[in-house]
This record gives C-alpha cells, sequence and structure tokens, in this order.
C-alpha cells in the first residue's frame, strides 16, 4: 500500500509563504491525478489544486493566482506552493493521489495556520 508523507504546515502572517510537500512510496509516475484540499473548522473539504500526469493543473478561484502546485517525479513529491497567505486559508492541509487503476491514497493532513 502506498504511504504518503505531507510535510511543511505551520503558523505565517498575513502575506506570508509556505511550501507544502507530499511523499509518496512509489513512484509518483503511476498516478494520474495529483491533488491538494483543505478543510477549515466549520468547513467542507475543498479541493485546492489539481495536477494531472501530462502536467495541467487547475485551481479553486479563492487560491488562482497565489498557489501553485507542481510535482517531481525523481523525489516522487508534490508540492503545493503558498504565496501571499490569508487568514481564510487556515486549515488542514490533504493530498491525494489516484491512480488508472482505481487506486486512492490520502496524506496524513498538515496544519496552516495564518495570523491577521
Amino acid at each position: 500500500q502506498v504511504q504518503l508523507v505531507e510535510s511543511g504546515g505551520g503558523l505565517v502572517q498575513t502575506g506570508g509563504s509556505l511550501r507544502l510537500s507530499c511523499v509518496a512510496s512509489e513512484n509518483i509516475f503511476n498516478f494520474n491525478v495529483m491533488r491538494w484540499y483543505r478543510q477549515a473548522p466549520g468547513k467542507e473539504r475543498e479541493l485546492v489544486a489539481h495536477i494531472t500526469s501530462g502536467g495541467s493543473t487547475n485551481y479553486a478561484d479563492s487560491v488562482k493566482g497565489r498557489f501553485t502546485i507542481s510535482r517531481d517525479n525523481a523525489k516522487n513529491t508534490v508540492y503545493l506552493q503558498m504565496n501571499s497567505l490569508k487568514p481564510e486559508d487556515t486549515a488542514v492541509y490533504y493530498c491525494r493521489l489516484n491512480s488508472y487503476y482505481g487506486d486512492d491514497y490520502w496524506g496524513q493532513g498538515t496544519q496552516v495556520t495564518v495570523s491577521s
């Protein structure tokens, strides 16, 4: 079973930056879709960014222009670069990888807190 380990969360001031990492125990080339989600207390989980094996990306309107999703196949890692952070970005962030074969793996979550 593939394991996903997330890191990079923390506490930052408004306007600051963080880079989240999601490291897989297998070659991420096997996964055709890689996503980042977030969930804040009292809110539904939402998709914030998406990248395909072909390199296509998509973002939620709330983060477009501020967040960038990327991958490094050699390091089996998916990243989420978060710039110009706002208090409303405060949430637990989760990575999710899906394969052509129906596999569905989630990271353990990493807390991002943005103070005013």
